[in-house]
């Protein structure tokens, strides 16, 4: 079975095809924008809705739910995939799209736990996992939407727009917090000023429907429901048409999980790691992400187009194997630009183990750790008799250390080292420093380009038209949702339990290297085609 045809009269004009993609990555942009906000203010979040008095464990917390919504995911995958299929492409999209702007919305409302207690979390909890069934239909919806409008000649180039347009909804909600921030005070930005992105999601919502309900259905869909073809049950029929559980086995271990895993450690670990093991201060450290995120978009606009010359699969390998290779080395290099601003630590003792759910660690070395990492601070861990610190090579005095109290403890261990470990001001870098860490960030965002601009054309022509939308979603989505939604929780959690600030990484090159085996094993090269039987 090959793709329907398409009537000459409903070919779009260059108007209309412009009108396309401006409003489905519109929409895209203002839907990752909603589920990014969450992220961009975790510092604050985890805190307001997850105070436990353990930075460690709140921000542990904070990412968790943050994962909630990428697990709901496939589940959205499957109720608007089916929807997507059976009903129309235009319409699905227009329910996901509402549904988002009012959970995200809905976030900026919610009293802190201080005041309500765990409702704030449980409700927090709620919201994220509408935000996951939304976000599930999205991508699915706007992708087939705009390479059903495509010429295939350009499909590569024109379904880039959707994946730039990711990143874009990242570039806003950075824009966004620091216009805010810029815009009162520090005081008021950090008792009700930070609920403002969330109540912004109101506006887009409205400019992004206003923009949707001006197009029209997908012509594929069009014809497909004019010829009687459409499916009976799309999911199903997603694992009982031929071929298609290998197409789905591939589409999730070898392209979802490895792109997801690359932008999330490009993007979100990025900001984490310039944050906190680079010490450099939060807005400074936003700019200089928004600012390698911005100009990185590019790089997913010229992969997609290069997809269309050279084929779908040579660009996604490529840049796995490369990642593989690069990926620890930019980040020591990025690390490194500002290494005259890190103490070198040595904890050691005879218990050194993290609970990562515990409120307090049992143990003295364990509690040394949580204090380290919940700061943000490195350092090299063994194994001795009792417990020891040094600090830049001197040892610190541990004796009747207040091991009840880690904030009395902190400003022991400072007065005793004579360094300011944990209340030292975050610093600004130089013009060279400030370069070296875009140009770094840069690298991991043509890595991200590379394997992520290509997808949404090589999805669509991966899988048959009547069941393209719930085909494509489930697999990618499971791949974001659990592959990607965990990476920030699961890359902490083994930074806490090594003291390691690069150790998390090993997560990401994992996922990469099976996405790369899968990947060249199982996606086909050569030139895009049309889907088909014959060689899909």
């Amino acid at each position: 079975m090959t793709e329907p045809a398409r009537h000459p009269e409903v070919q779009p004009s260059a108007s209309e095809m412009r009108l396309v993609i401006a409003a489905s990555s519109a929409g895209t942009v203002f839907e990752w924008y909603d589920f990014f906000i969450y992220g961009t203010l975790g510092a604050i979040l985890s805190k307001t809705f997850f105070p436990t008095g353990n930075a460690t464990l709140e921000m542990l917390l904070f990412w968790l739910v943050f994962a909630v919504g990428f697990g709901f995911r496939p589940l959205g995958a499957i109720l608007f995939g089916y929807l997507g299929d059976k009903l129309g492409r235009k319409y699905t999209f227009l329910v996901t799209v509402t549904l988002m702007g009012i959970a995200t919305a809905g976030v900026g409302l919610i009293p802190s736990a201080a005041s309500i207690g765990l409702w704030a979390p449980a409700i927090v909890i709620l919201l994220r996992i509408l935000q996951g069934l939304a976000l599930g239909g999205e991508y699915g919806g706007a992708a087939i939407y705009v390479a059903e409008h495509s010429p295939f000649e350009r499909r590569g180039y024109f379904t880039s727009y959707i994946q730039a347009s990711v990143v874009g909804g990242f570039v806003l909600s950075l824009i966004v917090v620091l216009g805010c921030k810029a815009a009162m005070s520090a005081e008021t930005w950090a008792d009700w000023g930070w609920r403002v992105p969330f109540l912004l999601s109101i506006l887009l919502l409205a400019i992004s429907l206003w923009m949707r309900f001006k197009l029209s259905e997908s012509p594929v869909f069009q014809a497909m429901k004019e010829e009687g073809e459409l499916a009976g049950n799309p999911f199903v029929e997603s694992f009982t048409y031929p071929g298609n559980k290998k197409r789905i086995f591939v589409a999730l271990f070898g392209i979802a999980a490895g792109l997801t895993t690359i932008w999330y450690t490009a993007m979100f670990s990025g900001l984490s790691f310039i944050k906190t093991t680079m010490r450099i201060e939060d807005t400074t450290a936003e700019i200089l992400v928004g600012i390698a995120a911005f100009l990185g978009m590019g790089f997913y606009l010229y992969f997609g187009h290069l997809s269309d010359r050279i084929g779908r699969k040579k660009p996604i390998v490529i840049g796995y194997a490369l990642t593989l290779l690069l990926l620890f080395p930019t980040y020591w290099f990025m690390g490194s630009t500002m290494a005259e601003q890190t103490s070198r630590i040595v904890l050691a003792g005879p218990d050194c183990s993290y609970s990562a759910f515990a409120p307090k660690q049992t143990t003295a070395c364990g509690k040394l750790m949580g204090d380290l990492t919940g700061a943000g601070i490195g350092y090299d861990l063994s194994d001795a008799p009792r417990p020891y610190l040094e600090i830049d090579g001197k040892s610190v005095n541990l004796t009747a250390l207040d091991w009840n109290d880690a904030k009395a403890r902190k400003a022991q261990i400072e007065e005793r080292s004579g360094i300011k470990l944990f209340s030292a001001e975050k610093v600004k870098p130089s013009l060279g420093q400030s370069l070296a860490i875009i140009a770094a960030l840069l690298v991991l965002m043509a890595l991200s380009g590379a394997t992520y601009g290509p997808v949404a054309a090589l999805l669509a022509e991966m899988f048959p038209a009547k069941v393209r939308y719930s085909s494509m979603s489930f697999p990618y989505h499971i791949g974001t949702g659990y592959f990607g939604g965990f990476l920030p929780f699961i890359a902490a959690l083994i930074v806490a339990k090594t003291g390691n600030p690069y150790s998390g990484l090993w997560y990401t090159w994992v996922v990469v290297l099976i996405a790369f085996l899968v990947g060249a094993w199982g996606l086909k090269g050569g030139l895009p085609r049309e889907f088909s039987d014959d060689h899909s």
